[in-house]
């Protein structure tokens, strides 16, 4: 459709990323308001018994209660489908609410789940130690290595489950070809894409035909609210997500959706802006005595960097580094740290840094933190909109206060 006035291409499936993450899927009230309209309600009203009878049975558009959909929720879901690509979503109150609804939704006792055992704690627990409660067995395998996801599947699996790039190493697993492994044992590829974000990396395009997300992330981006969302086809959705998430209620606020809403509008110039300074910081990381090595996907010295090049359009706003010196180093660090703030949270306007060994990974025994290579000295810099040289003076002097720059 083309607009005969300018020859503006005016339907949204023809807007490029950042028009999508301004207007997409935004509908207005009859008061014409500018921003999106915040609906803090719980139900609707009909018209007639007849008109909520109606809308029950699906013959007739409309809102029911905002636990199944809420009107500024469905702005959020189509403005997310807009920019990853995808047929339909569900938002939901929390990242791991998304993972545990994305999995959970189409296994059953008997069935099979294969998993990249490099994942965020909450994440392996839920395929480690939840789903077996239910019946549902779990192999985790080196998501590097396609000879264990293909030596791994059984007849009864259903679902392959990986993050790429991984938390915190920032590994990368071949989303095409683990893709292409799930889909000749007729199972299905679920991504879980929050560190590369939907600017940098596109899993459904790759061959996934689930995608995750904890919008807490980058999606705010501005340390608010909670949020999750699961992205894919209508009919995946239709059969498998729909009925569980209606019963189960881990929908997302209606509140919470309209943040979103307002934080996808400046979602590509912030991870544009975050990846060039995380560029930068990883070089001058790289270049520091008292690191050991230095992970960031768009350095051709990281393990997978072939990968990288293939399957993403950018280096991702996070670095991992590890300090020749173990915990004691990494705390000093982190304590002498100025600008950059300790938290375990990322994708942030603010710049975080935080020790996976003692936060998010904690609860790994220390052979399975080894094998996944979280050191003591290993660190987690999620890099946010501060002027990178005054992020790299900040690291600069935190070095020095250490005594790492001379280790």
């Amino acid at each position: 459709m083309v607009s005969s006035k300018s020859g503006a291409k005016t339907s949204p499936q023809f807007w490029r990323p950042a028009t999508r993450m301004v207007h997409g899927g935004t509908v207005r009230s009859g008061f014409g308001e500018t921003s999106e309209a915040l609906f803090l309600t719980q139900g609707f009203v009909y018209d007639s018994a007849e008109a909520a009878e109606a809308r029950f049975k699906g013959e007739e558009d409309g809102f029911i209660y905002s636990r199944y959909a809420n009107p500024t929720v469905d702005m959020f879901e189509k403005r997310m489908c807009l920019l990853e690509g995808a047929e339909d979503a569900r938002a939901m109150a929390s990242g791991m609410a998304a993972v545990s609804a994305a999995i959970g939704c189409q296994v059953k006792a008997g069935d099979h789940i294969v998993a990249a055992r490099a994942l965020f704690g909450s994440c392996r627990w839920v395929v480690e130690t939840l789903m077996p409660r239910y019946g549902v067995e779990c192999t985790l395998v080196d998501g590097r290595n396609l000879d264990e996801w293909k030596a791994a599947m059984r007849p009864q699996t259903k679902v392959l489950f990986l993050e790429s790039p991984t938390n915190p190493t920032l590994e990368l697993c071949d989303i095409a070809a683990i893709a292409d492994i799930a889909h000749e044992g007729n199972a299905r590829l679920v991504v879980d894409n929050v560190f590369a974000t939907p600017i940098l990396q596109k899993p459904l395009e790759l061959g996934a035909d689930i995608v995750i997300y904890s919008t807490t992330k980058h999606v705010d981006g501005q340390g608010r609210c909670l949020g999750g969302i699961v992205l894919g086809s209508r009919e995946w959705i239709d059969e498998n997500l729909h009925d569980y998430f209606r019963h189960t209620g881990p929908s997302m606020s209606p509140f919470n959706a309209w943040v979103m809403l307002k934080g996808l509008e400046t979602l590509p110039l912030r991870v544009r802006q975050q990846t060039e300074t995380a560029a930068l910081i990883a070089d001058q990381l790289a270049q520091e005595k008292g690191v050991s090595r230095v992970l960031y996907p768009g350095r051709a010295d990281h393990p997978q960097a072939d990968i990288a090049r293939k399957q993403m359009a950018g280096g991702s706003t996070l670095v991992a580094f590890e300090l020749a010196g173990g915990k004691k180093a990494a705390f000093a660090f982190e304590n002498a740290l100025s600008i950059i703030r300790i938290s375990n949270n990322l994708g942030d306007a603010k710049s975080l840094v935080t020790h996976p060994a003692t936060t998010t990974h904690k609860n790994l025994a220390p052979e399975a933190r080894a094998q996944l290579g979280i050191s003591d000295g290993l660190v987690r810099l999620s890099v946010g909109l501060e002027d990178s040289a005054d992020l790299m003076e900040d690291i600069a002097a935190a070095m020095a206060a250490a005594n790492l720059a001379t280790a």
